[in-house]
């Protein structure tokens, strides 16, 4: 049958057969490449993995992260077609080189003490380098935003963590009490505790200092702009704005309770705050970063692609001239008529 195909249509029917079998090779190559590493990494970091989920169940703060390897396979899952295309050529030099640097940083993190996070950054920073040493530069590359996000889903370390909840909480009190004050409300700042009406306290405690939100908003941002279709500069632009859109939903959050602990008494507040006002505000954030995209588009203008016009130009000229060639009796061939 390939030896008929090869003779009628000159091979490229033999040439079709053999890519379709080079892609299905290749897919299984793919998926076996993938898990291996995978593998590999559970065995060896197994207590690290552990440490890592407990973190996510007893920390709210970071309890989004448990997220991200969730949205990574799936983003991985809409690549594979990309993937398949994409021929594996090992980079031994460079893989080593990342897996010898977070051995290296490992052993150093266990002797000086580190923080656990540390540890949990470097198993990242591991996988990236067995990806690399087994899928190549061409795969790497095609992956290199998934697994960067893979970042996200490690809580912070101790002193970075203080040195964000302090200014969080300070600034979600600050903007709560200005808020409710340019509404007409009587508030008054006590440190982190509003005062309501002169009598009622609210203490905004660090745990509501906006951490939590903010971590969940900067993962929610980071899948929006590898998802939507639009230059780099928005991308950025899209995924950096997360965090002060994250600091007005909390404070408007802290607004809507404190209006609550005025009217509806403590307990109302209380479970408006804790049950519900987290999970509206994801919503409301999702909705402001895709009005931003809309005003984006709105302010910025794409460059016209110069290159593809005059590719299409010539592809124009072209069918063209082939057009008048066969009016005049002609066989297509551009060359007569030059």
């Amino acid at each position: 049958m390939r030896a008929y195909e090869h003779r009628v249509r000159g091979g490229k029917r033999t040439r079709r057969v053999c890519d379709t079998e080079q892609v299905r090779n290749n897919s299984s190559l793919l998926i076996f490449l993938m898990l291996l590493p995978m593998a590999i990494m559970a065995w060896s970091y197994w207590s690290v993995i552990v440490n890592l989920f407990n973190s996510w169940q007893s920390n709210d703060d970071y309890s989004a992260g448990q997220l991200v390897p969730i949205i990574a396979i799936f983003l991985l899952w809409r690549e594979r077609r990309q993937l398949r295309e994409c021929p594996f050529v090992p980079c031994w030099a460079g893989g080593a080189a990342l897996l010898v640097l977070a051995e290296a940083a490992s052993i150093y993190q266990f002797l000086a003490g580190a923080h656990p996070s540390i540890e949990r950054y470097l198993m990242i920073l591991a996988f990236l380098g067995l990806i690399l040493m087994v899928a190549g530069w061409q795969v790497f590359r095609k992956i290199m935003w998934i697994l960067l996000f893979l970042f996200l889903m490690v809580p912070l370390p101790g002193r970075v963590h203080n040195l964000i909840s302090g200014p969080l909480q300070t600034m979600a009190t600050t903007g709560s009490v200005f808020l409710l004050e340019a509404f007409g409300a009587s508030v008054s700042q006590q440190g982190n505790v509003i005062l309501l009406n002169e009598t009622i306290p609210m203490g905004v405690e660090e745990a509501c200092g906006g951490l939590r939100m903010l971590i969940a908003f900067v993962i929610a941002a980071a899948f929006m702009a590898y998802m939507v279709k639009c230059s780099r500069l928005k991308k950025a632009v899209l995924l950096f704005s997360s965090i002060p859109v994250a600091v007005m939903c909390n404070i408007l959050r802290l607004c809507v309770t404190g209006v609550l602990f005025m009217v509806a008494g403590t307990k109302a507040a209380e479970k408006f705050f804790h049950d519900f006002a987290g999970l509206a505000m994801m919503p409301v954030a999702v909705l402001l970063l895709y009005a931003e995209l809309w005003l984006l588009d709105k302010l910025i203008v794409p460059e016209p692609n110069l290159h593809h016009n005059k590719k299409a130009e010539r592809a124009h000229s072209k069918s063209s001239l082939k057009a008048v060639v066969k009016e005049r009796g002609g066989d297509g061939n551009l060359q007569r008529i030059r």
